[in-house]
């Protein structure tokens, strides 16, 4: 299931490649995640701390090629392209988990700090359900965040919205976070919804293989 992903994703002001250790060096990612004033405003919400040495570093790349090679999660590293403040730097990342049992996928996305407002979220979210539907013909796209986390929250609200989903629940006591277990609120589409919502919009364009020697 090595090839169930694309490589690389181009959206209208991003591109998303996989993010691997033939894409991203570990030193460029530790460097990036490794304690700051900015990631712990990055981390606030999220269910990891920034990476203290570079061994959390390595394991994140470990787990992420194994479950791209097991075709559970497409993880994916964002720039942004000529025209956007910023062009060729490192964003932040974006994920897609596969729960095949249940035919949805979830999305997950975290941006620095600089690249908060552009709506960037809110477009990697849009390729990404063109990848569970159009391409892994999932039932369902969901997302969460943590309940007051009102920068999330506002991103999703619009980007749920304009693809036809809605909000389903607020789910009690459902993820640790620090030394608590933090209440999430949850989100989904459905493949018709999304199918609905998007007719005759632009679409997102798959690579399948990176031509590294450009």
């Amino acid at each position: 299931m090595s090839h169930l992903f694309p490589e690389q994703i181009e959206t209208e002001r991003l591109t998303l490649t996989r993010l691997s250790t033939e894409n991203l060096s570990v030193r460029e990612f530790y460097d990036i995640c490794k304690p700051s004033p900015e990631m712990e405003e990055v981390t606030k919400f999220m269910p990891w701390e920034p990476h203290a040495t570079m061994k959390p570093t390595q394991e994140f790349f470990e787990r992420r090629e194994k479950l791209w090679d097991d075709g559970e999660e497409a993880a994916y590293f964002m720039v942004p392209k000529a025209g956007e403040s910023g062009v060729g730097e490192f964003a932040g990342t974006a994920t897609l988990h596969c729960d095949w049992e249940h035919r949805v996928g979830g999305l997950g996305t975290w941006l620095r700090k600089a690249y908060w407002g552009r709506g960037y979220s809110g477009e990697r979210a849009a390729a990404l359900m063109q990848l569970a539907f159009d391409r892994l013909d999932l039932e369902y796209a969901k997302v969460t965040h943590h309940t007051e986390n009102e920068k999330s929250k506002r991103a999703i609200e619009k980007y749920i919205e304009a693809h036809g989903g809605q909000r389903d629940a607020t789910l009690r006591n459902w993820l640790p976070y620090e030394d608590h277990v933090s209440d999430q609120v949850y989100y989904s589409v459905s493949q018709s919804q999304w199918r609905e919502a998007v007719d005759g919009r632009p679409k997102a364009a798959f690579t399948e293989v990176i031509d590294h020697a450009e």
